[in-house]
């Protein structure tokens, strides 16, 4: 399942980076471009944690690009702007599956 949700996590990515750079204008690009960025770096560092059997980091990047980039998303599609309050907390879980996946590394060596 998890795969699965890293995978829908690229793919959702891309159509939302393809809006941006082709459908949306001002603000609401930018935050889709940032939001899509971040979500497909993540949608495959999830994967590559898989593969390394952190499976922790794995589930740190795919809820973070959920709550990072989906709040991006539904502020760029017209959601009140206080979302953007929620947005760096999805960054810290992802920061955190990154601090997940080095201690993995740590403790693989």
């Amino acid at each position: 399942m998890l795969q699965v949700m890293a995978a829908l996590s690229g793919a959702i990515a891309v159509a939302a980076g393809a809006y941006g750079a082709h459908g949306a204008h001002g603000k609401a690009a930018e935050w889709l471009s940032t939001g899509a960025q971040y979500q497909l770096v993540h949608a495959v560092a999830a994967l590559v944690a898989m593969g390394m059997g952190a499976r922790g980091a794995s589930w740190a990047f795919v809820a973070g690009a959920a709550l990072f980039a989906g709040t991006l998303y539904l502020m760029a599609a017209g959601a009140p702007k206080w979302l953007g309050a929620v947005t760096p907390i999805g960054g810290l879980v992802l920061i955190g599956g990154w601090v997940w996946l080095a201690w993995a590394g740590v403790r693989a060596s």
